[in-house]
């Protein structure tokens, strides 16, 4: 078993905050170029890539291409403008790329490109791919002998898809202990609550009863959301693949878009936007 780290520290959570507060106030930036965007899919998952990439995933700065890194792969990926300034700040893309985010000849898109942007594992758009893919850097990551681990993010409205379960399935029957999916489980999708378009509860049992060893956090919590995910990176002794539900509010941080669903796809106007800005700013995540 590896050297398990310790719970995160006051210092090193207070650290994760301002990187989530970060990843939020990046997205209204970007948003304003593009001048439409997914404000509040990013939100529901900002903890989750403050954890991930300024914690638990081994990566190496200016390295996007290191045979070694963790790998990163993301269902839903509407959530990309999250992600850019993210690879930015680890030094995988220019910084000067992301004031030209959605433009003519820009890398940048909406979705994540992995032949045009440095530090993106797999190109996503298509909801419901990005397991089986997953699976398969997992399987090429133990022929070849490489001490990776793959994180692959879905969204809860990606259950729907029947392709996340084959991949499932082939996942817990080859052991692939090195993959740990996270649902990001906010309750909503472009159509509605996830339950009232098609039910994908209970998530718990299904995932366990498809192989998968099954953890629930609150997934805003970076204390307990880090912990989990440094303990399930760390431990070799599991064989199972590792599923991460986390609970999470589609909006977190701005109050408005936490109690409108609308907010899956939408613009700010200048007001709004800076409104939105002044309470990320005032509130403690």
């Amino acid at each position: 078993m590896r050297q398990e780290r310790e719970a995160p520290s006051e210092e090193e959570i207070r650290l994760l905050r301002e990187k989530a507060r970060f990843i939020r106030l990046e997205t209204i930036r970007l948003i304003e170029i593009a001048k439409v965007g997914h404000y509040s899919s990013v939100f529901s998952c900002a903890e989750i890539f403050a954890a991930l990439y300024y914690d638990v995933m081994r990566l190496r700065p200016g390295e996007p291409q290191w045979p070694d890194r963790d790998r990163f792969l993301m269902g839903k990926g509407h959530a990309a403008v999250g992600l850019f300034p993210v690879l930015a700040d680890h030094g995988f893309i220019g910084r000067e790329l992301l004031d030209g985010y959605t433009r003519l000849g820009s890398p940048l898109g909406d979705h994540p490109d992995m032949s045009k942007v440095p530090g993106v594992d797999f190109s996503s758009g298509s909801i419901g791919h990005a397991l089986s893919n997953g699976v398969g850097m997992a399987v090429g990551g133990r022929m070849s002998q490489r001490d990776f681990n793959v994180f692959v993010m879905l969204g809860d409205g990606e259950m729907q898809e029947g392709q996340v379960w084959e991949a499932a399935l082939f996942a817990a029957h080859n052991r692939l202990s090195r993959l740990i999916a996270i649902i990001d489980r906010n309750g909503y999708q472009l159509d509605g609550k996830v339950d009232d378009v098609m039910g994908v509860e209970s998530l718990r049992e299904k995932w366990q009863a498809f192989g998968w060893d099954v953890h629930e956090v609150d997934g805003h919590n970076l204390q307990e959301l880090t912990a989990l995910l440094r303990r399930l990176r760390a431990d070799e002794r599991r064989e199972k693949p590792a599923c991460v539900i986390a609970r999470t509010v589609k909006g977190k941080g701005v109050s408005f878009m936490e109690t409108e669903p609308g907010w899956h796809l939408g613009y700010l106007a200048p007001q709004d936007a800076q409104g939105a800005i002044d309470e990320i700013m005032s509130r403690e995540i």
